[in-house]
């Protein structure tokens, strides 16, 4: 995806449904990986390439975790994923899904913390 275009409408569309399907299937499956045993995982976003080929998925298992350990498991899952993917949705072609470690969570934690402070909270009354 270039860097100086925002994402289409289509792509947007396109990384809701991935988004909405991938988090039905993880909550319903089994995953037979070790690593995602008793693990929830969130998907907070997908971001679809321009041809919808590739999908950008970040994800995080929910409630804290390893991340990396969770993000490499649902790599090695991505296949089996995809090939599930394509049977819930109608697309002409099922995007390659590649995971991402989703930080986000972390930073809006921090940033909680951080206005938590005394001397924040004076500057901000």
């Amino acid at each position: 995806m270039s860097k100086n275009r925002p994402p289409s409408q289509r792509q947007l569309k396109a990384g809701e449904l991935i988004r909405r399907a991938l988090a039905e299937i993880l909550a319903k499956e089994n995953l037979r990986d070790a690593d995602l045993q008793g693990v929830s995982v969130t998907i907070s976003e997908v971001r679809a390439s321009p041809d919808l080929k590739h999908a950008l998925v970040y994800a995080a298992p929910l409630g804290g975790g390893d991340m990396d350990k969770v993000i490499a498991a649902l790599q090695r899952c991505g296949s089996f994923l995809r090939g599930r993917l394509g049977k819930e949705m109608e697309m002409k072609s099922t995007p390659r899904l590649k995971f991402v470690a989703d930080r986000s969570f972390d930073t809006a934690e921090d940033m909680a913390k951080l206005l938590d402070q005394p001397k924040v909270k004076q500057d901000l009354t």
